[in-house]
């Protein structure tokens, strides 16, 4: 699953968000590999920097060595379904993220990515799980909850969780469709970081001065 970050990148084009609030600032990309979003800068006028951490920078579930509170942004594509640990990573890579900053993640889905078969056909058996928005059961002896997931992680507020089959063919025969321009068979995730008063009030409520503000005509 390579220059998966290239196709997200067109489909990114249309959700202004990722350019004036996600990717804002200082970053991290884990496991980028050859297809880090910094070669799509241009897209993102309001990212000052990137980091791009892969396998000669280290173990990626630990970032060892990376500052607690040290990047505005954290992006992950298609790199926790390599990870031993998914909970071990992403409390790390929420411990490198700054309050306020986000955190943007795609992880294969596996009904259209495994596509019933374990291990995986598609790779060299380098995923060790499986992820699914939710289901109450699964073929996949390794399939993650992401929904049961993400509640292991209260730091964390959740903006966005999307399954991008759009271009997903469900009518050709079994393959590999991330093989094709325009396949991505995978569930994107945008997380926030909460800050301390959003977590002493237990949501991420309207300050003061929002509650007073008056719309005039």
């Amino acid at each position: 699953m390579t220059f998966e970050a290239s196709k997200a990148a067109m489909r990114r084009n249309f959700d202004y968000r990722f350019a004036t609030k996600y990717f804002v600032g200082e970053g991290i990309d884990i496991g980028c590999g050859p297809d880090p979003i910094s070669n799509y800068r241009e897209f993102y006028p309001l990212m000052t920097g990137l980091r791009q951490w892969d396998q000669p920078d280290g173990d990626g579930m630990l970032l060892e060595g990376v500052p607690d509170e040290s990047f505005d942004f954290v992006h992950s594509s298609h790199s926790l379904e390599h990870m031993t640990n998914p909970i071990i990573s992403v409390d790390n890579w929420t411990r490198v993220l700054k309050r306020g900053g986000h955190m943007i993640l795609l992880l294969p889905e596996e009904d259209m990515f495994e596509q019933g078969v374990w291990p995986s056909q598609y790779t060299n058996g380098d995923h060790l799980t499986s992820w699914t928005i939710f289901k109450d059961a699964s073929w996949s002896p390794v399939s993650t909850n992401l929904l049961e997931f993400l509640q292991l992680f209260p730091d964390l507020e959740v903006l966005k969780i999307e399954k991008l089959d759009g271009t997903f063919l469900y009518g050709l025969p079994m393959c590999d469709q991330t093989r094709l321009p325009i396949g991505e068979c995978a569930i994107e995730v945008v997380l926030r970081k909460r800050t301390q008063e959003e977590l002493d009030a237990k949501g991420r409520l309207p300050t003061r001065e929002e509650k007073m503000f008056t719309y005039k005509a």
